[in-house]
C-alpha cells in the first residue's frame, strides 16, 4: 500500500463532517498546485542566475517578474518576498556584462 494513500485515508477517517472531508481533499489539491508552482518558481529563478548572457537574462526577466506577481497575488508566496526576489534579480540581471 502507497504511503500518501494510507495518510489520505487516516485523514478522511479523522474528519467527522462531510465539509470537513472536502476540505481535507480541497487542501491536498491546493497544496500539490502551490508545490507545482512554487518549484517551476525556483527552476526560472535559478536559470536566470546561472546564466552569463545578458541578452538571455533581459528576455527572461519580464516573464520572471510576472510569474512572481502571479504567485503573490495567488498566496503562493508573500508579496514581499516576490518584491525581494524580483529586486535582487534584477540586481543580477543588470550586473552582467
Amino acid at each position: 500500500m502507497d504511503y500518501k494513500y494510507f495518510l489520505k485515508i487516516i485523514k478522511l477517517k479523522m474528519a467527522n463532517h462531510k465539509s470537513s472531508e472536502k476540505r481535507i481533499r480541497q487542501t491536498e489539491t491546493k497544496k500539490e498546485q502551490n508545490r507545482y508552482y512554487a518549484k517551476t518558481m525556483r527552476n526560472a529563478l535559478k536559470s536566470i542566475r546561472t546564466t552569463t548572457n545578458k541578452e538571455d537574462a533581459a528576455a527572461k526577466l519580464p516573464k520572471l517578474e510576472a510569474m512572481l506577481d502571479k504567485l503573490a497575488k495567488k498566496n503562493v508566496i508573500h508579496k514581499n518576498k516576490a518584491s525581494n526576489l524580483k529586486s535582487s534579480v534584477g540586481k543580477h540581471v543588470n550586473s552582467l556584462s
